[in-house]
């Protein structure tokens, strides 16, 4: 006998694959003139919906798509030249490869192509492509009459972006404090400027931004994972929910609020979600933009301001004079 789900959920959902959703104008009628190319994924349909495209790029996203490209090319044909143009040691020891920014000797000069010039060119392109995006979100809420929020979303992601990139390099007066482009070089980069100046995890603004990370997908998968149990009851339609007393909006908040011990609207939740996100990018660029250039050693910065504990001797071997008279002591 065959099995019917009672509802749709992550786990159960069936998918649709029908006539592509081009969306609507304000008269109701279909939208067809910027794009007509549109293709459904099972695979991304597991995730959520499974409609891919259309893509409407306009002048902002083409700008972007191009520089962006560039950029990339930049890095990709570095890393391939550090490997002799070797395709299979380029996949083999891609996650290790780097192009690296300028050596201090230079400051804020441009340098030689083949010792960080390369590297300025490519944040240059990539610079452009970021912002061209950026734009690119501000103009098509304008033309949708939506708000803004996305804009300055992206914005938060952008000023972490930028001072990683350019602000705290102009004002250490060197390219070389930018961060390389490559995977394991730009983690062995984070852990080189933790321990240079003194453990980032003493940095209060660093604490904030991790706060507000992991608070950020706590509410994030709160809210995903409650709008998905009152999906049996339509829950997923939020905007309709809001004037539907009585429905899936009503047991969701009721469930929040059992729980949570606050209440949160269909409207709240995702303002602070919202801000959560967006806290996080802005606290940890205020950290770094202040590493460096305000503070020299954070543990130092936190002993005096009595954030971190004293170390006197009082303990260890060097409370016994010397390694051996500990050892003697432990034995």
């Amino acid at each position: 006998m065959a099995w019917t789900p009672e509802y749709q959920n992550i786990f159960t959902q069936v998918q649709v694959q029908g006539p592509p959703e081009w969306g609507m104008d304000e008269s109701g009628n279909a939208i067809n003139e910027r794009g007509q190319k549109a293709s459904f994924s099972t695979l991304v349909g597991w995730l959520g919906n499974a409609q891919l495209g259309p893509v409407y790029l306009g002048w902002t996203g083409l700008i972007s798509f191009l520089t962006g490209t560039i950029a990339l090319n930049i890095i990709g044909f570095n890393m391939l030249a550090q490997v002799d143009w070797s395709i299979p040691e380029f996949i083999r020891q891609l996650f290790w490869l780097a192009l690296e920014p300028p050596s201090p000797e230079y400051g804020l000069t441009f340098p030689p192509l083949y010792d960080g010039g390369w590297y300025i060119i490519a944040s240059f392109f990539l610079l452009i492509s970021v912002m061209a995006w950026w734009a690119r979100t501000w103009f098509l809420a304008e033309e949708h009459k939506m708000g803004k929020h996305i804009f300055w979303a992206f914005g938060a992601a952008i000023w972490l972006f930028l001072v990683l990139g350019l602000f705290r390099p102009i004002l250490m007066g060197s390219w070389s404090e930018a961060v390389p482009y490559g995977i394991f070089p730009h983690l062995d980069w984070t852990t080189a400027f933790s321990i240079r100046y003194g453990n980032l995890y003493y940095n209060p603004f660093h604490a904030l931004s991790i706060v507000f990370l992991y608070g950020s997908v706590l509410l994030f998968a709160m809210h995903g994972a409650t709008i998905l149990a009152v999906t049996r009851y339509g829950g997923d339609r939020e905007l309709e929910q809001i004037v539907d007393r009585g429905t899936a909006s009503e047991r969701a908040a009721l469930f929040w609020r059992w729980t949570m011990g606050f209440n949160a609207t269909m409207e709240g939740i995702h303002r602070w979600a919202w801000w959560f996100a967006v806290l996080t990018p802005i606290t940890g660029g205020i950290g770094i933009l202040l590493t460096g250039t305000v503070v020299d050693n954070w543990f130092i910065w936190a002993q005096e301001h009595y954030f971190a504990p004293m170390y006197d001797g009082s303990y260890g071997y060097e409370a016994y004079g010397s390694y051996e008279a500990f050892i003697g002591q432990e034995n």
